[in-house]
């Protein structure tokens, strides 16, 4: 059963709008720019793997996409989790071509592609780690001691890896292509085949699972340490990407591309909302959209189709759901 399906992830839209409102010269801009590349490709990935997703029992597995739990100031992020009476499984994605290295001596993932190294963090030990916190948190709200697996599963069908090292016969078991994961399915059916929870606390489970799923707004902008102040502010222009729009005629006038557009603030308020808050007043939009009148500025909010409360200038805007 789908219990949290997959949607593009929040952090690609928060690095889009990144790259939308930095600098070209920032510091960082390429590094964002690259991991917003990387993002993608693994979303594209994690797509083309729910294909085989859909063979499982829908009565059997409670499926989880994109999940992510609050750890303290960081975020534990997981590309899947099924959840079974006799076991989960945490599933980590990965969508990169060439020849892919699992490295167990030193734990290095290296990937070789066009005769160009790179190496990434260790797709095992981020496992591992997802898997305790998991471990951890079911203890914590008193759940019984549900096995709890891991798997790594590239989803690129022209890649190739290997597992090389002294603990290689640990890590192979959990690696595998795309197309043979329901074989691994299989074997931890055979393996975990004794239930463990009943059906009310499966779905106790997954209602925790839901109710903590924490939108990561706030970790991107700590992990580039980007302030407001380096953010380009107004409204840029849904063709050409150009910034700044000016009102004319009561629409949004591009004087790069001399095109007209009757809601282009909403982009605008979309990347507020992704960067700097979950909500916004009429005051602060002005300032964001460079917009002078307050009457305007409350005419766009109220057919925005958000959520208002306070009244007067307390009054605040806030999206019904983020991403929005």
């Amino acid at each position: 059963m789908l219990i949290k399906e997959r949607k593009i992830p929040l952090i690609i839209l928060i690095l889009e709008a990144l790259c939308r409102r930095l600098p070209l010269n920032y510091p960082d801009y390429q590094e964002i720019k690259e991991e917003l590349g990387r993002r993608r490709a693994g979303y594209q990935g994690e797509v083309a793997f729910d294909y085989y997703l859909r063979y499982l029992p829908n009565d059997q597995y409670m499926i989880l996409h994109d999940l992510n739990l609050p750890d303290g100031e960081y975020n534990c992020q997981n590309d899947t989790i099924l959840i079974t009476q006799e076991y989960a499984l945490i599933i980590e994605v990965k969508n990169m071509a060439g020849k892919l290295i699992f490295d167990t001596e030193n734990e290095q993932f290296i990937q070789i592609n066009n005769e160009k190294e790179k190496g990434y963090t260790y797709p095992i030990s981020q496992a591992e780690r997802h898997q305790e916190y998991l471990r951890k948190l079911l203890a914590a709200h008193k759940f019984p001691p549900i096995p709890i697996e891991y798997i790594v599963v590239i989803s690129n069908k022209n890649a190739t890896n290997v597992v090389t090292g002294k603990n290689a016969h640990k890590v192979k078991p959990r690696v595998c292509k795309a197309d043979v994961f329901l074989n691994k399915i299989r074997f931890f059916e055979n393996q975990f085949s004794k239930p463990v929870l009943d059906t009310k606390d499966l779905r106790k489970l997954c209602r925790l699972l839901m109710k903590i799923n924490t939108v990561p707004t706030n970790y991107v902008l700590r992990k580039y340490k980007i302030n407001k102040s380096d953010l380009f502010t107004g409204v840029f222009c849904p063709y050409c990407n150009k910034f700044h729009l000016e009102r004319k005629n009561s629409k949004w006038f591009c004087p790069t591309c001399n095109t007209y557009s009757k809601d282009a603030h909403i982009n605008a308020l979309i990347d507020y909302f992704l960067l700097i808050d979950s909500k916004i007043t009429n005051e602060q939009f002005r300032d964001f959209c460079h917009i002078t009148s307050p009457y305007t500025v409350k005419r766009f909010l109220q057919s925005a189709n958000i959520i208002s409360s306070g009244a007067n200038k307390g009054r605040s805007y806030t999206p019904k759901t983020i991403p929005w």
